[in-house]
């Protein structure tokens, strides 16, 4: 018999929040994150100028040799990663149990860390100023070592470097390795740091928001016919994922059972997005969950606000669900949260579950010609009684991930 999986513990550090009724009443009321960053004044030729920001968020209680390691993607992580637990309420013994895991991850480390160990280092080529630590804060697979540490996970670790699905791969996997027996929980999500050096990549690759620079309540606009790129931004989601006997024995609180994972790879092109392979990840999905395209209530799209990203993702899912399901981007409150984005999204979706709310495109006043003819959401949240409810993400590298999660 196949195992089910459900979600028993959720934590979030976002730009519209650091828990997740905080962001779900910001979703539901129109309040957004993103604001203008004179701190990058000093990058010359830069054009975007808009981020989404966590707020101040508090680490007390940590041991602080486990910070020393810890740049802060993943304090990010930390932060996350501790609010699940104490949402699960799980115990010493359950974390410590070699039948609990992670799955978690992030674009790269510490891109702050990096900056600096790196420019100490050309700077005076020289040794002296330089510690050993540093590594640690920015090594690929900082959060998932970081936090195993941390809070003495003992089963299996898998780090999830993915781009922009490192969160909803990170989910994914720790899904299937549940119901393979492996482990019976598993700490899953993805996080991310702001730095000028994401801005830049998206600036020199012509994706990143520019027309709205000191105008932050307009951008980002997903779907919209004036959209004109991402705006990055920061964060963190940690879900506890646990096998359905496990945590009824337990007597834990079930906030959603997740029912399938889509999982493909373009094959095509490093950075363009395949409406094919897009189409594919989330059939494979609706397949995965033994479900058909009308069974889904609401999709939470990747929806970056970037012409060709919008353009293939809404053509995908009128091919794969049709034009009925109700669709929104909820990047457009936080921004692009890159590596913690996919953990993110399927924490506002099954909040939306729980609460029984649509959250609507914020910014979307007239879809694009080039979209798709999609049952946009639209002006205010809407009040629905939702059952099934679908995330997708998809990252350069043409990787591409689709979560299924479902009322109990």
């Amino acid at each position: 018999m196949t195992r089910r999986v459900v979600v028993t513990g959720i934590g979030i550090a976002s730009p519209i929040g650091n828990d997740l009724l905080t962001a779900s009443t910001a979703l539901q009321s129109g309040q957004h994150g993103i604001r203008p960053m004179p701190e990058w004044e000093h990058i010359d030729q830069l054009q975007t100028r808009l981020a989404g920001v966590v707020g101040e968020f508090d680490l007390r209680g940590i041991d602080r040799k486990k910070l020393r390691t810890m740049g802060r993607v993943s304090k990010l992580a930390t932060f996350a990663t501790r609010q699940a637990i104490e949402d699960a309420g799980l115990t010493d013994e359950h974390i410590h149990s070699p039948r609990t895991g992670i799955c978690h991850g992030s674009t790269h480390g510490s891109s702050a860390a990096q900056e600096e160990f790196c420019r100490t280092l050309f700077d005076t080529a020289s040794l002296q100023d330089l510690s050993a630590l540093s590594y640690l804060k920015f090594m690929s697979h900082t959060c998932a070592a970081n936090l195993a540490q941390c809070f003495g996970v003992r089963g299996r670790v898998v780090p999830s470097v993915a781009a922009c699905a490192s969160g909803s791969q990170g989910i994914g996997m720790g899904f299937d390795i549940i119901r393979s027996g492996r482990q019976d929980l598993m700490l899953c999500g993805g996080a991310e740091e702001l730095h000028y050096i994401h801005a830049t990549v998206f600036d020199l690759a012509y994706a990143a928001s520019t027309r709205y620079a000191k105008q932050s309540d307009l951008s980002p606009r997903p779907f919209d016919a004036d959209r004109d790129g991402l705006v990055v931004a920061e964060g963190a989601g940690t879900l506890v994922l646990e096998e359905y006997e496990h945590a009824k024995a337990r007597g834990a609180e079930i906030h959603s059972e997740l029912l399938g994972y889509g999982a493909s790879c373009d094959g095509t092109h490093a950075t363009a997005p395949s409406i094919d392979g897009m189409t594919r990840t989330i059939q494979l999905a609706l397949e995965d969950a033994f479900m058909s395209s009308n069974e889904i209530d609401y999709v939470n799209a990747h929806g970056t606000a970037t012409d060709v990203g919008d353009t293939a993702e809404s053509h995908a899912t009128l091919q794969a669900l049709g034009d009925q399901v109700p669709i929104s981007s909820t990047k457009s409150y936080t921004g692009h949260t890159l590596g913690a984005c996919g953990a993110l999204e399927a924490a506002f979706c099954i909040s939306a579950i729980k609460n029984g709310f649509l959250p609507p495109n914020r910014n979307l006043d007239r879809v694009h010609d080039n979209c798709a003819p999609l049952n946009y959401i639209v002006g205010d949240a809407r009040q629905a009684k939702l059952r099934t409810v679908m995330t997708n993400n998809f990252a350069f590298g043409g990787i591409n991930t689709s979560l299924i999660f479902r009322r109990l």
